[in-house]
């Protein structure tokens, strides 16, 4: 069994509607609402890998505006038991005006069969948006503090 750690990078955007966006995920057979952002590959550093995910999972740019958070507890990966997550979440705004489709209700997406990953964005009202709108463990930490201090 090999073991190791998977650093993950997320940005928070918070439009001037006060609205937060999530993205709904299907992935592997289940569904998901996390924040956008993905995998640092090898050889990038964090700010690039949020630029990078952001372009490639919404076809927008975004700049950082500052750190928010870094996982400071054990948490195993939800899909395979020996990985390690490591997360790095960062307020981020658009560079130019957003453009990415969304949708608006969770999950609004019909999954093709034989799909393996599926992924649409969606904003939460602010009175609507807490630890309770999304789904993994270190968001949960996260949409508290983006909460407390947003």
């Amino acid at each position: 069994m090999t073991t190791g750690f998977n650093v993950r990078v997320y940005g928070i955007m918070i439009n001037e509607k006060k609205q937060v966006l999530v993205s709904d995920e299907y992935i592997r057979g289940g569904y998901y609402t996390k924040f956008p952002g993905g995998g640092l590959e090898f050889g990038e550093g964090t700010l690039e890998c949020i630029v990078r995910e952001w372009q490639e999972e919404l076809g927008q740019d975004v700049k950082v505006v500052e750190h928010i958070y870094t996982t400071d507890f054990f948490q195993i990966s939800a899909f395979d038991n020996v990985t390690q997550i490591i997360s790095i979440y960062y307020l981020v705004t658009p560079v130019s005006a957003f453009t990415a489709p969304t949708i608006d209700k969770p999950f609004d997406f019909v999954v093709p069969a034989g799909t393996e990953e599926m992924e649409s964005a969606r904003w939460i009202d602010w009175e609507d948006f807490s630890s309770a709108a999304v789904t993994l463990p270190i968001d949960k930490v996260v949409a508290d503090m983006v909460k407390e201090k947003y």
